[in-house]
């Protein structure tokens, strides 16, 4: 087992230290563009890290977009036509977003919190096996892949009778002045033929999923009440924009 893994609580908690300030939580209704969404997101963590706004979450949906972290590789690219591609200074490789798919930008003060990066992308995963449990889908950290991953025993096994597993949750997040940008993307009922145009994170021999092909209908409003409740249990209170 690595030592993120093996070093890391079972549960870890991310409260901010200054217990009087809760975390504002955002819902955007409407397809966010991406360029505009990420020159926003690093001027209100710029803001944070002065001490001029407070932490928050924004949860949204992309149109389809390809983006590129930066230890993407060229040849994971394997339609650059399919859909715009995004090069992004968040950690990872490419990812998919689109209609479908939960994104939450997570813009935290660490220094505040815990200032252990490995720790932190442990409880953006907690955060996500916790959600899942609530919809009795069970979410599983790998030893060398970051994410959240499910087993699939109804399809058939890999190389080494390996089980086969899907991706249902990608994680990219950056660091400036200590404060998080970027964040998670849970896949609810997205076109999954889409994640076909890029090597999704690099990962070749396990595919994706989501919520509808586990075979549960489930809205996002009900997805974002479980993600809240559990994001409150690892960092902390929140409170709704005004």
């Amino acid at each position: 087992m690595n030592q993120r893994l093996n070093s890391l609580p079972s549960h870890p908690f991310f409260f901010n230290s200054d217990k009087s300030k809760s975390v504002e939580w955002i819902i955007f209704e409407e397809l966010s563009d991406y360029s505009k969404t990420l020159s926003a997101m690093e001027e209100r963590a710029a803001l944070i890290a002065k001490g001029e706004a407070c932490e928050c979450v924004w949860l949204l949906e992309h149109p389809p977009l390809y983006t590129a972290g930066t230890s993407a590789q060229g040849i994971d690219l394997v339609d650059s036509n399919r859909f715009p591609v995004f090069q992004t200074g968040r950690g990872g490789q490419y990812t998919y977003h689109g209609p479908g798919q939960r994104v939450a930008y997570i813009m935290l003060n660490l220094k505040q919190r815990q200032q252990d990066v490995r720790l932190f992308i442990a409880a953006l995963e907690q955060w996500i096996i916790s959600t899942l449990e609530h919809f009795n889908i069970k979410g599983e950290r790998r030893n060398d892949r970051v994410g959240v991953w499910v087993e699939r025993p109804e399809k058939p096994r890999l190389l080494g009778n390996q089980l086969a597993e899907d991706k249902i949750a990608a994680i990219g997040i950056r660091l400036k002045k200590w404060v998080s940008f970027h964040g998670i993307s849970l896949n609810i009922y997205p076109e999954l033929d889409h994640f076909n145009g890029i090597i999704a994170c690099g990962v070749k021999d396990h595919g994706v999923t989501s919520f509808e092909d586990l075979g549960l209908l489930i809205s996002m409003p009900e997805v974002d009440l479980a993600l809240r409740a559990a994001f409150e249990d690892i960092f902390g209170p929140t409170i709704d924009a005004v």
